[in-house]
């Protein structure tokens, strides 16, 4: 009777997963269904689980209009949330690994200061970042959109965590042979740290390939747009073309899609092992 109840259980579990899934899969089944259909199908009352005559012109429609620069805008966004990964990952592991490892007055002050920055809403910055960046002259370029975005203070937190934990034998191996902080930190700690540094690198590519208010405003030229930007557009836009839409959001995702499936499981680990206790 109690193997039945745990067969049960398991069976319960498995459906509710998978409902679970399956819901969590709609948003990307419109994407694609609606992206591949007509503006008939799209607006028809009968819905069906696929158009009717699948319109694979649409990909090339969507990058062939000329209000619409995808091409371009995914270009951006590329450059913009590569380079603020890189940037980030690199600033905020050394600000982390020095917190955690190098002794000096007041770090445990500084620490708590960053993770009062948290707590600062980001509407009351963005006024001041944006007259500082204007003053500067990086009003639709790629320093603009860049670097006042690049140190974060969770990531900064993730990595002194992790880096609490981090197996202080390996570092006194490398003081043993002569080498300081700086080239241990390059030589021990992040060859050792694969895990943490891919977790924060997918969540930082993420937030930075999504981000949208900081883009639009200072990307005012359309050279300058982001794909979040250039999607913007179809929502004033006098003639909207429903099929479009969903096919440049499509494509604005994959890339998502295809950096998460690489690195998904780094995520869990990363975030896991860098929840440590002091």
């Amino acid at each position: 009777m109690h193997h039945a109840w745990i067969r049960v259980g398991r069976a319960l579990r498995v459906a509710l997963l998978t409902a679970l899934a399956l819901l969590f899969l709609v948003p990307f089944y419109l994407l694609v269904r609606n992206g591949l259909a007509t503006e008939a199908d799209i607006t028809a009352p009968d819905w069906t689980f696929f158009p009717r005559h699948v319109q694979w012109s649409n990909l090339t429609e969507v990058f062939d209009d000329p209000n619409l620069p995808l091409g371009h805008a995914l270009l951006n966004s590329t450059l913009i949330a590569v380079s603020t990964t890189l940037g980030t990952v690199l600033l905020a592991s050394l600000a982390g690994y020095g917190l955690a490892r190098i002794p000096y007055r007041g770090a445990n002050a500084v620490f708590y200061a960053i993770l009062g920055t948290l707590m600062v809403p980001a509407a009351v910055t963005f006024v001041p970042s944006f007259v500082l960046v204007s003053s500067l002259g990086w009003i639709s370029t790629l320093r603009g959109l860049v670097i006042p975005t690049l140190f974060s203070a969770f990531a900064c937190f993730i990595f002194r965590q992790y880096f609490l934990g981090f197996p202080r034998e390996l570092e006194d191996a490398a003081r043993v042979d002569g080498l300081g902080y700086w080239r241990t930190y390059w030589r021990i700690v992040v060859p050792n740290s694969r895990p943490v540094f891919a977790a924060v690198s997918t969540i930082v590519f993420i937030g930075a390939w999504n981000a949208f208010l900081w883009p639009l405003v200072i990307g005012q030229d359309q050279e300058a747009w982001t794909v979040q930007v250039a999607l913007s557009t179809f929502t004033t836009a006098q003639n909207l073309n429903l099929h479009e839409l969903f096919v440049a959001a499509a494509v604005s995702i994959a890339p998502l899609i295809v950096v998460f499936l690489l690195l998904q499981r780094y995520i869990v680990a990363g975030v896991e092992r860098s929840g440590i206790d002091e």
